[in-house]
Protein backbone atom coordinates (compact mmCIF):
# COMPACT_ATOMS: atom_id res chain seq x y z
CA UNK A 1 0.00 0.00 0.00
CA UNK A 2 1.37 3.40 -0.92
CA UNK A 3 1.12 6.01 1.78
CA UNK A 4 2.57 9.40 2.56
CA UNK A 5 5.73 9.46 4.69
CA UNK A 6 7.79 12.22 6.24
CA UNK A 7 11.18 12.69 4.59
CA UNK A 8 14.25 12.82 6.84
CA UNK A 9 17.78 14.03 6.29
CA UNK A 10 20.79 11.70 6.66
CA UNK A 11 20.86 12.32 10.42
CA UNK A 12 17.17 11.46 10.85
CA UNK A 13 15.83 14.99 11.19
CA UNK A 14 12.54 15.90 9.46
CA UNK A 15 13.03 18.00 6.33
CA UNK A 16 9.41 19.15 6.22
CA UNK A 17 8.90 17.30 2.94
CA UNK A 18 6.15 14.67 2.60
CA UNK A 19 6.14 12.16 -0.27
CA UNK A 20 4.49 8.92 -1.21
CA UNK A 21 6.46 5.94 0.09
CA UNK A 22 7.01 4.77 -3.48
CA UNK A 23 8.59 8.13 -4.37
CA UNK A 24 10.83 8.06 -1.29
CA UNK A 25 11.97 4.56 -2.28
CA UNK A 26 12.55 5.52 -5.90
CA UNK A 27 14.62 8.57 -4.91
CA UNK A 28 16.44 6.84 -2.03
CA UNK A 29 15.24 9.38 0.54
CA UNK A 30 15.34 8.64 4.25
CA UNK A 31 12.01 8.12 6.03
CA UNK A 32 10.94 6.63 9.38
CA UNK A 33 9.74 3.09 10.08
CA UNK A 34 8.97 0.98 13.14
CA UNK A 35 10.32 -2.45 14.03
CA UNK A 36 8.68 -4.28 16.91
CA UNK A 37 10.22 -7.45 18.31
CA UNK A 38 7.95 -9.66 20.39
CA UNK A 39 9.81 -11.94 22.77
CA UNK A 40 8.99 -14.54 25.41
CA UNK A 41 10.52 -14.99 28.85
CA UNK A 42 11.73 -18.39 27.55
CA UNK A 43 14.26 -16.61 25.32
CA UNK A 44 12.31 -16.83 22.07
CA UNK A 45 11.39 -14.20 19.52
CA UNK A 46 8.39 -14.13 17.24
CA UNK A 47 9.32 -13.88 13.58
CA UNK A 48 6.98 -13.47 10.64
CA UNK A 49 7.21 -14.86 7.15
CA UNK A 50 6.53 -12.16 4.58
CA UNK A 51 3.88 -12.96 1.96
CA UNK A 52 4.98 -13.97 -1.53
CA UNK A 53 3.57 -10.78 -3.07
CA UNK A 54 5.90 -8.39 -1.19
CA UNK A 55 8.20 -6.34 -3.45
CA UNK A 56 11.10 -6.76 -1.06
CA UNK A 57 12.14 -10.04 0.54
CA UNK A 58 9.05 -12.12 -0.36
CA UNK A 59 8.73 -15.43 1.53
CA UNK A 60 11.54 -14.47 3.95
CA UNK A 61 11.43 -14.58 7.74
CA UNK A 62 11.58 -11.11 9.28
CA UNK A 63 11.14 -9.02 12.43
CA UNK A 64 7.91 -9.69 14.39
CA UNK A 65 6.21 -6.54 13.09
CA UNK A 66 7.45 -3.74 10.86
CA UNK A 67 5.96 -0.87 8.94
CA UNK A 68 6.29 2.65 7.68
CA UNK A 69 5.39 5.57 9.90
CA UNK A 70 2.73 7.57 8.08
CA UNK A 71 3.27 11.30 7.56
CA UNK A 72 2.49 13.16 10.77
CA UNK A 73 2.20 9.95 12.81
CA UNK A 74 4.31 9.32 15.91
CA UNK A 75 6.51 6.23 16.17
CA UNK A 76 4.49 4.95 19.14
CA UNK A 77 1.10 5.28 17.44
CA UNK A 78 2.57 3.64 14.33
CA UNK A 79 3.96 0.74 16.39
CA UNK A 80 0.62 0.15 18.11
CA UNK A 81 -1.22 0.34 14.77
CA UNK A 82 1.17 -2.05 13.01
CA UNK A 83 0.98 -4.63 15.84
CA UNK A 84 -2.80 -4.59 15.64
CA UNK A 85 -2.89 -4.70 11.82
CA UNK A 86 -0.32 -7.44 11.30
CA UNK A 87 -0.99 -9.67 14.33
CA UNK A 88 -4.44 -8.62 15.56
CA UNK A 89 -2.85 -7.92 18.93
CA UNK A 90 -3.81 -4.94 21.07
CA UNK A 91 -0.99 -3.82 23.34
CA UNK A 92 -0.80 -0.79 25.57
CA UNK A 93 1.61 2.04 25.01
CA UNK A 94 3.22 1.10 28.33
CA UNK A 95 4.02 -2.37 26.97
CA UNK A 96 6.27 -0.85 24.28
CA UNK A 97 9.91 -0.50 25.25
CA UNK A 98 11.83 1.67 22.80
CA UNK A 99 15.44 0.49 22.64
CA UNK A 100 16.77 2.75 19.92
CA UNK A 101 16.78 3.99 16.36
CA UNK A 102 18.81 2.30 13.62
CA UNK A 103 19.76 3.83 10.29
CA UNK A 104 19.60 1.46 7.31
CA UNK A 105 20.16 1.76 3.56
CA UNK A 106 19.43 -1.14 1.19
CA UNK A 107 19.33 -1.01 -2.60
CA UNK A 108 16.80 -3.60 -3.83
CA UNK A 109 16.58 -2.36 -7.42
CA UNK A 110 16.89 0.89 -9.34
CA UNK A 111 13.32 1.75 -8.29
CA UNK A 112 13.46 0.57 -4.67
CA UNK A 113 16.17 2.11 -2.50
CA UNK A 114 15.23 1.69 1.16
CA UNK A 115 16.76 4.46 3.25
CA UNK A 116 15.11 4.22 6.65
CA UNK A 117 15.43 5.07 10.29
CA UNK A 118 13.94 2.13 12.22
CA UNK A 119 12.38 3.04 15.58
CA UNK A 120 12.86 -0.24 17.44
CA UNK A 121 10.57 -1.48 20.20
CA UNK A 122 10.37 -4.62 22.33
CA UNK A 123 7.12 -6.13 23.59
CA UNK A 124 6.78 -9.19 25.77
CA UNK A 125 4.47 -11.73 24.09
CA UNK A 126 1.98 -12.92 26.69
CA UNK A 127 -0.50 -14.76 24.43
CA UNK A 128 -0.14 -18.02 22.54
CA UNK A 129 0.76 -17.42 18.90
CA UNK A 130 -2.26 -19.51 17.84
CA UNK A 131 -4.48 -16.66 19.09
CA UNK A 132 -2.89 -14.10 16.75
CA UNK A 133 -4.91 -12.90 13.74
CA UNK A 134 -2.47 -12.52 10.86
CA UNK A 135 -2.93 -9.85 8.20
CA UNK A 136 -3.17 -12.01 5.08
CA UNK A 137 -1.82 -9.31 2.76
CA UNK A 138 1.38 -8.94 4.81
CA UNK A 139 2.06 -12.02 6.94
CA UNK A 140 2.12 -15.59 5.61
CA UNK A 141 2.88 -17.20 8.99
CA UNK A 142 4.57 -16.64 12.33
CA UNK A 143 6.67 -18.79 14.62
CA UNK A 144 8.59 -18.55 17.86
CA UNK A 145 12.29 -19.30 17.60
CA UNK A 146 14.94 -19.51 20.30
CA UNK A 147 17.20 -16.45 20.15
CA UNK A 148 20.40 -18.51 19.88
CA UNK A 149 18.92 -20.71 17.14
CA UNK A 150 17.76 -17.63 15.21
CA UNK A 151 21.13 -15.90 15.45
CA UNK A 152 22.88 -19.13 14.49
CA UNK A 153 20.72 -19.50 11.39
CA UNK A 154 21.47 -15.92 10.36
CA UNK A 155 25.20 -16.80 10.44
CA UNK A 156 24.76 -20.10 8.56
CA UNK A 157 25.21 -19.47 4.83
CA UNK A 158 22.93 -22.38 3.87
CA UNK A 159 20.09 -21.15 6.12
CA UNK A 160 20.45 -17.36 5.98
CA UNK A 161 18.81 -17.22 2.54
CA UNK A 162 15.47 -17.82 4.28
CA UNK A 163 15.76 -14.60 6.31
CA UNK A 164 15.66 -10.88 5.70
CA UNK A 165 19.29 -9.79 6.18
CA UNK A 166 19.95 -7.62 9.22
CA UNK A 167 23.12 -5.74 10.03
CA UNK A 168 25.32 -7.02 12.92
CA UNK A 169 25.02 -3.78 14.92
CA UNK A 170 21.23 -3.92 14.58
CA UNK A 171 21.15 -7.54 15.78
CA UNK A 172 23.42 -6.71 18.70
CA UNK A 173 21.20 -3.80 19.76
CA UNK A 174 18.01 -5.89 19.62
CA UNK A 175 19.22 -9.13 21.13
CA UNK A 176 21.33 -7.54 23.87
CA UNK A 177 18.22 -5.65 24.96
CA UNK A 178 16.05 -8.78 24.87
CA UNK A 179 18.62 -10.77 26.87
CA UNK A 180 18.59 -8.06 29.55
CA UNK A 181 14.80 -8.37 29.75
CA UNK A 182 14.75 -12.15 30.21
CA UNK A 183 17.57 -12.56 32.73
Amino acid sequence: MDEYVDILDKEGNPTGEVLLKSEAHKKGLFHPTVHIWLYSKKGEVLIQKRVSTKKTFPNKWDVSVAGHISAGETPISSALREIEEELGLNVSQEALDKIGIHRSSVVHSKDVIDCEFHHIYLVELKKPIESLELQETEVAEVKLIDIDVYLGELRNYALMKDYVPLEPDYLDLVFSAIRRKIT
